[in-house]
């Protein structure tokens, strides 16, 4: 019998039970794709993020898990990983943890209390929705955006991203991945978003760090600022700050350990 480690880290959030909670497996034995997709379904959380050492001193292999399907590119589970790491002595504050995945390398360290991310901008194109052009759920769209596999909708503000009551069966019928919904901050916060992926597994994600790498490409087209704070106002809710730099986004934010144990594989 093999006996796995994981955590359970609540990231971009100040205490538990906030922010976006993610599994962490750091692994010193190998697991094949099926018992990582196995555990993911198990531990039924958004995501759940995989890592392994690899020849090259602060070079690592991350992979993330939905309850369904491996994916992409995770933020918050990047997050959560490179806290664990930190905590577990897989790394060390103010070293760079370079990770392998299926979007390049990011580059990631742990500095001041706070776990700094090096992400690609995901770029966003201006475009109509061919089911929801005018409203979405009642609430009038301002404008909508295409990334690949998801959309983005602006509203007219932050109550009706924070109103909004979504049919998550309309949203997974009307998308590959998922809808992220936007609006300007009242003042506090430079944007506020929700996000919306059903068809990840996800029906309500609370705070989502690749939603934000295309946020930051559209609200910087639409305003010109390459600096913002933003709050994802899922029931949980969480902070980011985030800067654009050229082609890349820099991801700040918090994270904090809620559970440690084990798992019994055969």
């Amino acid at each position: 019998m093999r006996i796995i480690p994981i955590t359970v880290v609540d990231a971009f959030a100040e205490k538990p039970f906030s922010g976006n909670p993610a599994g962490v497996c750091l692994l010193d034995q190998p697991l094949s794709r099926e018992e990582m997709q196995d555990i993911a379904m198990e531990m039924s959380l958004s995501e759940t993020a995989f890592v392994e050492r690899t020849n090259d001193p602060g070079v690592f292999g991350l992979r993330w898990f939905t309850p369904t399907l491996e994916i992409d590119l995770c933020g918050h589970a990047t997050l959560a990983s490179a806290y664990w790491m930190v905590q577990s002595g897989w790394s060390s504050e103010g070293e760079t943890m370079k990770f392998q995945t299926r979007s390049g390398e990011l580059r990631v360290k742990s500095e001041g209390g706070y776990i700094l991310m090096d992400f690609p901008l995901i770029p966003t194109f201006t475009d109509t929705h061919p089911f929801f052009q005018s409203e979405l759920f009642g609430k009038k769209i301002v404008q909508a955006a295409q990334l690949r596999k998801n959309w983005i909708f602006e509203l007219e503000n932050e109550e009706a991203v924070r109103s909004l009551n979504p049919d998550i069966s309309l949203i997974a019928s009307h998308s590959q991945e998922g809808f992220i919904v936007t609006a300007k901050g009242n003042g506090e916060y430079d944007m506020v978003s929700r996000f919306f992926g059903p068809n990840v597994g996800v029906p309500e994600d609370p705070v989502t760090g690749f939603a934000h790498c295309a946020l930051v490409d559209y609200w910087n087209q639409k305003t010109g600022k390459t600096q913002f704070k933003a709050y994802q106002a899922s029931k949980r809710g969480g902070t980011l700050g985030l800067e654009k730099h050229d082609d890349r986004v820099w991801i700040k934010g918090r994270a904090v350990e809620v559970l440690t144990g084990s798992l019994k594989l055969d």
